[in-house]
């Protein structure tokens, strides 16, 4: 089934390597397509930044998004740009430190302050992820554990699993509240 995603934030969040760590679990890890295309403003830090994927259970033969399934918002801007727009069918998560406005049923996560209490805010796209994956179910948990581990470097690893099981973990209370 074809399912489309966008991850959206600013420059230095790690946005584009959270979309290849997703698409990588995917393609290699979930026995799925994926096609992973990004845009970014020309500042290094700090400008808008987005990864699109797309997933299916079949070759894919369009690349681009026509309404994501899914809808990852870190920012105030990709709110601005993104989730104002987004249609009623799309499951949208924001960072709830960052985006002000966003409707009450929206999953949210702080993940920047979960990743900060973990030692770095620089994992904060991978709190992301974790709880991305417990609230979605859009790939399995193994598969995001396996592909963080093989794209992340070395002497991170442990950091960024412990970052996604904080992530993981919160999305799993926060589905329990919603059923």
């Amino acid at each position: 089934m074809r399912q489309e995603v966008r991850l959206a934030g600013f420059g230095g969040q790690g946005i584009i390597l959270a979309g290849y760590i997703v698409g990588k679990a995917a393609a290699l890890y979930d026995d799925r397509e994926a096609i992973l295309t990004q845009a970014y403003g020309p500042e290094a830090r700090g400008g808008a930044c987005s990864a699109e994927l797309v997933l299916d259970d079949v070759p894919i033969d369009y690349a681009m998004l026509n309404t994501p399934s899914i809808l990852v918002l870190m920012s105030q801007e990709a709110y601005e740009k993104f989730g104002k727009h987004a249609e009623p069918q799309t499951t949208v998560i924001v960072e709830s430190d960052l985006v002000e406005g966003a409707p009450a049923e929206w999953p949210g996560i702080p993940a920047t302050r979960i990743a900060e209490e973990l030692g770095t805010r620089i994992s904060a796209n991978i709190v992301m992820l974790g709880f991305l994956t417990a609230v979605t179910r859009l790939l399995s948990h193994e598969a995001m554990e396996e592909s963080i581990t093989t794209s992340v470097p070395a002497r991170t690893v442990e950091l960024n699993l412990r970052a996604f099981a904080k992530g993981y973990e919160f999305g799993l209370q926060r589905t329990e509240v919603a059923i």
